[in-house]
């Protein structure tokens, strides 16, 4: 007699428990409908400093790592951010962003121009200050072209800022951007004679920074510009208590040593706005930028541009190219040769990724 068949049931099922649970996936976030507004002032090694209820009597710093569900989202000095968790702000306290609020600008730039990778630099900025001294270090007027583009494209305003003009007049730098109706500013270090008379203790103090002061006075803005340009001076003495390092200039390369390795915000006094301090750069790539903006950045360029047949690069090398002609007439002004130059080159960065030294 053969044996019968066995009957099954539910008993006889084995199911292996999953590794992450038994809880649904789903595809919903949290709203985080309680987190709180916070500044972003400096980044370091993951964690980001930030500063709540700003400008109140309770206003104090708390230390945020990022969320799992922002992913990769770049968060950088200047962002305003939701915060969950302690933000008490205690020694070993730590809170999560979990929400980059909407950005009013967005300041960025490539390590080469062969480079699209985006390196964020700032956020929620309205005025970009391009720090440059006249001389030691010499000025490089392809750095300011660029944080110009740069400037235009994050649709910022941009401000001048000369320094160490009492080694020499900035005249005949200025007459490259003058023209273009960008605005500028001198400063120089107090004569023995004038810091004597002004009775103030301490070393000289620095001629045009109360301009300056007025200039910043309720904006959010960024200090950009080569190492050894001064950026340090002006911010230790428009945010007293800073303590930025402030650097020298190398005898045989003529370029300043790094001394500030982080972007850092801080509020001016009286809560009069914020000023952001970037690390000096030695480049600073628009790799990030469309070929075609890059001509609108050049404002006094883009116009006579209209002239040119349809299609035009307006590299050297582009037929009925009507930039030339226009420019040795004096169409752009005194500054028109040299900012065509300027364009083109960055032209045929972007075009041919072929970076060139600023």
């Amino acid at each position: 007699m053969s044996r019968s068949a066995r009957e099954y049931d539910e008993s006889d099922i084995r199911v292996r428990p999953s590794r992450r649970g038994s809880r649904p996936r789903t595809k919903d976030r949290p709203k985080h409908e309680d987190a709180v507004t916070a500044r972003v002032v400096s980044v370091d090694r993951g964690r980001w400093r930030t500063i709540v209820e700003e400008g109140s009597e309770t206003e104090h710093a708390v230390t945020a790592m990022r969320a799992r569900e922002l992913g990769r989202s770049p968060i950088v000095p200047g962002d305003l951010v939701g915060l969950v968790g302690d933000i008490s702000g205690r020694d070993g306290s730590l809170a999560r962003i979990v929400r980059i609020q909407e950005r009013s600008s967005f300041l960025r730039r490539s390590a080469d121009d062969d480079d699209p990778t985006e390196r964020p630099l700032v956020a929620n900025v309205d005025l970009m200050v391009m720090v440059t001294a006249v001389a030691d270090p010499e000025p490089r007027g392809g750095m300011i072209d660029r944080c110009l583009v740069a400037a235009y494209v994050a649709g910022i305003d941009a401000l001048l800022v000369l320094t160490k003009t009492d080694l020499r007049s900035p005249d005949s730098f200025l007459t490259a951007y003058a023209p273009l109706g960008l605005e500028h500013l001198r400063t120089r270090r107090e004569s023995p004679e004038e810091a004597a008379e002004s009775g103030h203790p301490g070393p000289p103090g620095i001629v045009g920074l109360e301009d300056l002061r007025e200039l910043l006075s309720g904006r959010v803005s960024v200090l950009i510009g080569h190492s050894g340009v001064g950026k340090s001076t002006l911010l230790n003495a428009l945010v007293p208590g800073t303590d930025r390092a402030i650097g020298v200039v190398n005898d045989v390369t003529g370029r300043g040593r790094h001394t500030s390795s982080s972007a850092l915000a801080m509020p001016l006094p009286d809560d009069d706005g914020w000023v952001i301090d970037t690390p000096g750069v030695r480049s600073f790539g628009l790799g990030h930028v469309d070929p075609d903006e890059l001509l609108e950045a050049f404002t006094d360029l883009a116009e006579l541009a209209e002239r040119c047949p349809r299609g035009c690069t307006h590299l050297e090398d582009a037929p009925d190219c009507a930039l030339d002609a226009q420019v040795e007439a004096g169409a752009a002004g005194t500054a028109g040769p040299a900012r065509l130059l300027s364009y083109r080159r960055l032209a045929t960065a972007l075009r041919k990724n072929d970076p060139w030294e600023l």
